[in-house]
Parts: C-alpha cells; structure tokens; sequence
C-alpha cells in the first residue's frame, strides 16, 4: 500500500539551515520550463549567489528566448545533452514534483534522493525529494520560496544591476506574474498582490518584465495561435473549446512547441465559455494537452470545472483552473477522449447542456 502524501514534510528554517551549509547546489525545474520555473530558479541562484554558495542551474528541454534574456549572468546547463557532476552538496527541484516533468535527469535525481529538496506550489507530486516545501495556496513557486529567502537574510533587491534587472526581486516577480496570467487568475489573492507590490518595491521592473515575456515573440507565434483558433470546436452548449495543432501546423509555419504559451486562454474571452485546451502533437504519437477554466461567477460558487481533476484523469494535473496533461496517439483520437471528460466535468459542476 502506498502511503505518500505529497504535502510539506519540512519547515524553512531547516531548509535554509541547509542552504546556508552547501557549498554547492543544484537547481533544476521541469520540462520545457515555463516563468514561473525560471523565476524559481533564478531567485535561488542568485540568493545563494549572495551567501557565496555555488549555485548551478540546470534546464530541462528547450527553453524560448525571451525567458531566455531574463537569466542575465547566469551560466545554464542544458539536459539533454548533458548530465550533471556528482559534486552538488543539495539538489534543489522548484515548481514541480513530478517525475513525468523530470525525465531528462530522472536517473540522476533518483541516485541522490535523500540529497533532494522540494519547493512547490502544485497539488500532486510523487516522491522526489526527501525533504519538501509544498504550498498549494501559493499563487507561484516563486510565492513560497519568498519565506526562505527571508530565512536566509538576502534583500530581494540583491542581484540586480542599476535599472533592477536581473535582481531577485524581478525573478520572483516573474514567476507571479507569469503563473496568475498577469495578476487575472483567482490563484492571485491579497497575499500575492501584497508581494507583488513589495517585489516592485524592490525595484522589481514590471514594464521590462511585460516587454521581454509578452511583447517579443516571434511572427511564427500569431500564426500558429490562428491555426489554432481556426481549428476551434465549441462545444456543451458553447461552455467548452477545444483546439489542436498537429505536426502539418509546426512543419508548415516553423513554430516551436515551447512558443506556445499562453493560446489555450484565448478563447475564454467567450462569455458562455468555461473550459478550453489546446492539443498539441509536435511528434508521432505524443500529444501535450493544455488546460484552463474560470473561476466561478459568484464568491463560494462551486459551478466551475476543476481542470486539476480532469488533467489527473489523464495521468497529468496541475492547478484547479489551469492544469496539463500528456496522451499516447493521434490529435483526433485525444480530442474525442478529452471532449468526452469536459462533457462529464461540466454536468458534474452543475452545467446542463
């Protein structure tokens, strides 16, 4: 019988207790990582920068250039194609706990578990770090790593150059900012607009942040997010959409996966709408499903889909309004599956066709 929670196990004081011990660190984050990953692993580099520990920050799959350009003198390792050295004191894994996100360094990661530590905000994880930090009422993993800096006694403005680029305070806004869809999501409560305020504070700069994230995507993007738009179904009474993007759509406009963000929210613009995916399928056989819903219309309301629960039923999860999944076969065989389960999610929410 298996017995794990994935819930804290662990408090800040010990972590950082350990952090400041380490002479050398390891920071890593999930596949194809996303702002908030980024953030996460920026901040603790370079807060461990600062207490003159090593911190080495490995990234797993592609990562897009406008990410990218926010690392600012952080030297990034790339798996694949490189496996890191057994010299790390700590290995520190944010924003995720799932190995189905952790594959590139899966095995290296297992061979040194009980050196693992945990730092997320999601719900579901498996066993991969022996000690964890898990708050799934954080709006980011940036949000639940602010304790820990604090811990360590480093000013968020720490890091960074004359205009606040490249600082702490920028990374961890980044995370926030990214994962609550620019301040929109119900994730994003008093507490979180209370760091985001402290972050600017900080010299954290959210017009450079907005530039760099949202403004300088590729021309390949928009023509993708049309393709997508164009293969939209609507469907239960017009509260659900779903759109795909197959392997004719990234040959034809030369689009990578990784510059994808962001398109499944589109359609949510629709007022009857409450569930849209995208479904993508960049190589034979392998679709990524993306998955966001609304909050309800009325505080306390409990008509909504929770998006978490339905990306589970597909071996995947997330967060209640935004979650992921990944399925084996063709776009057009997942759609029928996934059109099925948001058919059954919206009745149980108490949406009648």
């Amino acid at each position: 019988m298996n017995d794990f929670t994935y819930a804290t196990n662990t408090d800040v004081d010990a972590i950082a207790r350990s952090l400041r011990e380490a002479r050398r660190v390891l920071v890593t984050s999930h596949e194809k990582p996303d702002g908030d990953a980024i953030g996460s692993c920026a901040a603790l580099a370079r807060c461990l920068r600062e207490l003159d520990v090593e911190a080495e920050v490995w990234i797993q799959g592609p990562l897009t250039p406008n990410l990218a350009g926010l690392v600012g003198d952080l030297e990034l390792r790339h798996a694949p194609p490189d496996q890191p050295a057994d010299d790390a004191d700590l290995v520190v894994v944010v924003d995720t706990g799932a190995w189905s996100q952790l594959a590139p360094l899966a095995d290296h990661l297992r061979a040194r578990r009980d050196r693992v530590i945990g730092i997320d905000h999601h719900r579901r994880g498996d066993d991969v770090a022996a000690r964890r930090l898990v708050d799934p009422t954080a709006a980011s993993c940036t949000q639940v790593l602010v304790p820990l800096i604090d811990a360590l006694g480093v000013p968020l403005d720490a890091g960074g150059d004359e205009r606040g680029w490249h600082s702490i305070a920028e990374a961890l806004l980044l995370g926030l900012a990214t994962d609550t869809g620019w301040f929109r999501f119900e994730s994003l409560g008093a507490e979180g607009f209370a760091l985001c305020s402290r972050l600017i504070a900080a010299g954290a700069d959210k017009n450079h942040l907005i530039r760099m994230v949202e403004d300088s995507d590729r021309p390949e993007r928009i023509l993708m997010s049309a393709r997508a738009l164009g293969s939209i179904r609507f469907g239960d009474a017009d509260r659900s959409a779903i759109m795909v993007l197959d392997e004719s759509d990234f040959a034809e406009v030369g689009a990578r996966p990784e510059e994808l963000s962001g398109i499944v929210n589109q359609p949510m613009s629709v007022g009857s709408l409450e569930v849209s995916v995208l479904l993508t399928q960049s190589e034979p056989g392998r679709v990524k499903g993306s998955f966001r819903s609304k909050a309800p219309s009325e505080p306390g309301s409990t008509r909504y889909v929770d998006v978490n629960q339905v990306a589970a039923g597909f071996g995947g999860g997330g967060h209640i309004h935004a979650a992921g999944a990944r399925f084996e076969g063709s776009v057009t065989e997942v759609r029928e599956l996934v059109a099925a389960a948001l058919t059954r999610a919206l009745r149980e929410a108490g949406f009648e066709a």
